[in-house]
């Protein structure tokens, strides 16, 4: 095998080697993209659980500034 056939078995190694490495950056970034939308949705869920929350009606339990001092008092 010649210097020339080596030099271009190793440019073709290379260049399939960096083939690999773009479909998998674009593989990686589809998963980052895909992440970032469920973080999202999960965020404005939380937001609205703790709005439901906020808005239920008011237990019978007082507060603890309400609350009237124990007899042993």
């Amino acid at each position: 095998m010649s210097r020339e056939d080596k030099l271009e078995a190793r440019i073709i190694e290379l260049e399939t080697k960096q083939a690999f490495q773009d479909d998998l950056l674009h593989e990686l970034n589809d998963i980052v993209a895909e992440q970032s939308q469920t973080v999202d949705r999960l965020l404005r869920e939380a937001y609205e659980l703790r709005q439901v929350i906020k808005n239920m009606a008011p237990t019978n339990i007082a507060a603890q500034n309400e609350e009237t001092p124990p007899p042993h008092y």
